[in-house]
């Protein structure tokens, strides 16, 4: 995990690029992140830093959790979380914020869906449900049969049944930050994440596609938009 920040999902919106182009984006306040505390190999085992995240009275905080933040002259805070192998120079005390980032970079968004309560397997699983006719009642939105018969005589682990849905940490892949507002510390990322408004989120440089990462296709700019051509053919044209 190179590079990574603590924010706080605002909302969505729409916002042009430099080409006219409209892009659905979601608004995330990804500072002021406060450095407090910096692993090493020598005192931790392994290097890291810790980034704390959105301004806490201290009286709601625990005496540890209070003491650890103290330790290394650091404010209290909401949210604390560690990146393994930070790959940029800091040290406790220092700031950072939405300018990890520049607009076209690729990120991963983390957070906690939205919890849905308790729901039957049409909503939680898909499931077709029972036929609406030819005599069928009550039996609309049910999953049917679940046991077996003597053999193995149990339910089947991982059966799909009604139960809780969301409120489960998920993680969303190669997001593209069209926008980044040092002033605000907002960042504007293209497509959606997971959590409500309000809801916590971490911003991680992508596994898949870090810091200058390239397309391994051959795109040109046309007046209609962006078109893609086969690496194949253009080494042909050549």
């Amino acid at each position: 995990m190179p590079l990574g920040l603590l924010g706080k999902k605002l909302g969505q919106t729409r916002v042009y690029d430099t080409r006219g182009t409209a892009h659905s984006v979601t608004i995330v306040l990804a500072g002021p992140n406060r450095v407090l505390q910096c692993k090493t190999n020598e005192s931790d085992g392994y290097q890291a830093v810790q980034l704390g995240f959105d301004d806490q009275k201290e009286q709601r905080l625990t005496k540890p959790l209070l003491g650890h933040i103290k330790k290394f002259s650091g404010k209290p805070v909401k949210r604390i979380r560690e990146f393994r192998n930070f790959s940029k120079e800091v040290k406790p005390g220092d700031v950072v914020g939405p300018t990890l980032f520049a607009p076209g970079d690729f990120i991963d968004a983390i957070g906690v869906t939205k919890g849905q309560g308790f729901e039957g397997v049409v909503k939680r699983h898909h499931f077709r449900g029972g036929d609406s006719t030819h005599g069928a009642k009550g039996f609309h939105r049910r999953n049917g049969a679940i046991g077996q018969r003597l053999f193995p005589g149990t339910v089947m682990r991982g059966m799909r049944m009604p139960g809780h849905m969301g409120q489960v940490t998920r993680t969303t892949q190669n997001l593209e930050v069209i926008q980044v507002r040092e002033a605000d510390n907002l960042l504007l990322i293209k497509g959606s994440m997971p959590g409500a408004e309000g809801d916590y989120v971490i911003i991680r440089e992508s596994k898949k596609r870090p810091k200058g990462w390239k397309p391994p296709v051959s795109v040109a700019i046309t007046k209609k938009g962006v078109k893609k051509e086969d690496t194949k053919k253009v080494e042909a044209k050549k």
